[in-house]
């Protein structure tokens, strides 16, 4: 579909690209990787035809249509969000209005035996069966599922498009350009604005549904999930590898070795022959062998050996004092903006080490429950913060307390204590920050780039509890291997806000789900949340109703909030509704302590009847009796109870 020859491109008389060839085919399935400079934008652009390369061929049939998602775009506010995805139908619009016209002239015609009618009747027939092929009858139908699949709510279609967010604004240029099913799809970064559910739709539409793809991602649980092909780009030249991400890993540190080696054998030659040169460069016999050495040392390319990767780089979070046991505790905590409640009745506790994950689709409420946490904004109910905590906070905005009149090294050398102070420079380069960028001011820094400080600054502050807010958005594969290993290696608390599940995989050990102003506590994994979710689209996560009590898979899983059917209950319903329940979990839990109590003192009796003593005691045998029977009333009791809470919560 696309064939790329020797394609070179300078920048200020400097190669990004030399002697690069390659060919997209058909349901290719490509992830486009390298380190951030590599050129991975700049390839997609010259695919696109946005940029032209400075030499070579790019060779696209006339046929061959192509859709782009840059990473940043210019984005329309003039209308609503269903006008603006129906504007990748314009094609079958026209096509429509041009049927109309062609009806309307066969109603209005008598010359039925002409040649022209037949003419008319048979472009009318031709172009009808296309508009049909084309989806022109259901092709609204294809738009709502694209656009809730990307996380909009109907109620959302007819809002117009300058009420949302940037981010919100780039899923509509995404499901505009999925509508249009091109050729070939070049995505850059398309993840960045999604959230988990989100982009599992979007993994299963690209897999399912298109033809060609190249992507650009750092999300590596997403390009092993819908790629098939790795295509690296390092040294100015570009790898093809016909596996996925996680193979091509393993592949990509044998060709390094193997280009290592190389390398050493060729810079032991090139000294031979330089010894050789020096040795004999003065001995009139040995002139011819000379000028032999000379030219075959011109002769010689050199092997370059891509640049060493870092991520082996081990961070570790200065020591800090102990925090209490349970750093946050809510209890009924809720938050409002005017009539839209974004949470409520938010009941969790945070003990000290745990490391939890955020999750739950965008606006639901991650983000305003930690800024509820750092006491940003005002809340109704208790939120309690433990003994001694002292919070390390990692959110967008940090980005802009950095002062902008120093270098990048010396932000980091002001932290930074210790040992830690020798290994400034590894540390900036696993945060591309290598080489000259480490003395840049901060103030010429991208806003990418600034987070990416800020995130190494607080990695070396002593703190006992992290809260990180979308931590990996403006981070490579290897600067998030460096965070996670950080992280994972933390005595403290930490609070994940994340769409990253190959991040959060292995990292968090509960997720607090947000969704529908509830909050909702799943013991496990990310993995093992998503698999009780059975998440394998959006759909699933929209239709599915939340259920309490034990999963499919025999696990028990705790319910933070309400029963799933509060969704359709008022307000004040709901209220009323977690006053009963919370009454009948207390009869539940006064029963498991009677059970228990009942169960320790017949354990006691029993001791005491197996003594020489106490088997002549028959008050103990009558007392014996007595204890089975209230236990055995207990454990009725409990069941009733149990029942009741079911009841109630179903």
């Amino acid at each position: 579909m696309i064939s790329v020859e020797n394609l070179e491109v300078e920048f200020a008389a400097r190669p990004l690209f030399q002697h690069v060839s390659f060919v997209i085919n058909n349901k290719d399935r490509i992830a486009l990787v390298g380190k951030n400079g590599a050129g991975k934008s700049t390839m997609l652009k010259i695919l696109a035809g946005l940029q032209a390369p400075t030499g070579g061929n790019v060779t696209i049939p006339k046929e061959t249509t192509i859709g782009y998602l840059p990473q940043v775009m210019i984005l329309s506010d003039s209308k609503t969000v269903r006008e603006e995805a129906e504007t990748a139908f314009e094609h079958i619009s026209s096509l429509r209005d041009e049927l109309e016209r062609m009806n309307q002239e066969l109603a209005d015609r008598t010359d039925y035996d002409s040649e022209s009618y037949l003419q008319l009747v048979e472009r009318f027939t031709h172009e009808n069966e296309r508009f049909t092929m084309m989806g022109g009858m259901n092709y609204q139908a294809e738009l709502e599922r694209t656009l809730q699949g990307l996380g909009f709510l109907r109620t959302d279609f007819d809002r117009p498009t300058s009420e949302f967010s940037g981010g919100w604004r780039m899923r509509i240029e995404l499901a505009k350009i999925l509508l249009q099913r091109p050729d070939v799809l070049l995505l850059d970064e398309p993840t960045n604005h999604l959230d988990i559910e989100s982009i599992q739709w979007l993994e299963n539409f690209l897999a399912t549904r298109c033809n060609a793809v190249v992507l650009v991602s750092h999300d590596r649980a997403f390009i092993n999930n819908v790629t098939t092909r790795t295509m690296e780009i390092s040294c100015g030249r570009i790898y093809d590898y016909k596996v996925k991400y996680d193979e091509f890993v393993n592949l990509m540190v044998e060709r390094r070795e193997q280009q290592l080696r190389a390398y050493e054998n060729q810079q032991k030659e090139i000294a031979d022959i330089k010894d050789f040169i020096e040795r004999f460069r003065y001995k009139p016999t040995k002139a011819v062998q000379v000028q032999s050495r000379i030219k075959q040392l011109e002769k010689i390319i050199p092997i370059e050996v891509d640049e060493v990767d870092n991520s082996s780089l081990h961070l570790k979070f200065p020591p800090s004092m102990r925090s209490g046991d349970y750093p946050v505790i809510c209890e009924d905590t809720q938050k409002a903006y005017g009539p839209h409640m974004v949470f409520h009745h938010v009941n969790l506790t945070i003990k000290r080490g745990e490391k939890v994950a955020f999750v739950g689709k965008n606006g639901e409420g991650k983000s305003t429950l930690v800024k509820c946490i750092m006491n940003e904004i005002p809340f109704e109910g208790k939120l309690q913060i433990g003994h001694n905590v002292q919070i390390g906070y990692f959110a967008q905005n940090q980005a802009q307390l950095l002062d902008g009149e120093i270098t990048v090294f010396d932000t980091i050398d002001r932290v930074a204590k210790g040992d830690i102070r020798l290994k400034i420079r590894d540390i900036l380069g696993a945060f591309m920050f290598g080489g000259e960028a480490s003395d840049k001011k901060v103030k010429v820094l991208s806003g990418g780039e600034r987070s990416r400080l800020a995130m190494i600054k607080l990695l070396l502050e002593p703190v006992n509890f992290l809260i990180l807010d979308e931590p990996t958005n403006h981070l490579d594969m290897r600067s998030k291997d460096v965070l996670k290993e950080a992280i994972r290696e933390f005595d403290g608390t930490v609070i994940v806000v994340s769409h990253d599940r190959e991040f959060l995989d292995g990292l968090v050990t509960k997720v607090y789900e947000f969704g529908g102003g509830l909050v909702r506590e799943h013991l496990g994994g990310i993995y093992d949340f998503l698999q009780k979710k059975q998440m394998e689209s959006l759909d699933q996560l929209s239709v599915n109703k939340l259920s309490s009590g034990t999963s499919a898979s025999g696990r028990v899983e705790k319910v933070v909030d309400t029963a799933p059917s509060e969704g359709k209950l008022s307000y004040e319903q709901q209220k009323e509704l977690q006053r009963k329940i919370k009454k009948a979990e207390k009869a539940v839990s006064d029963c498991e302590a009677e059970i228990s109590r009942l169960e320790n003192e017949i354990a006691k009796l029993e001791e005491q009847m197996a003594t020489v003593d106490g088997a002549s005691d028959l008050n103990l045998y009558t007392r014996h009796g007595e204890l089975k029977k209230l236990l055995d009333e207990a454990v009725e009791e409990w069941e009733l109870r149990s029942i009741e809470l079911d009841e109630i919560k179903s």
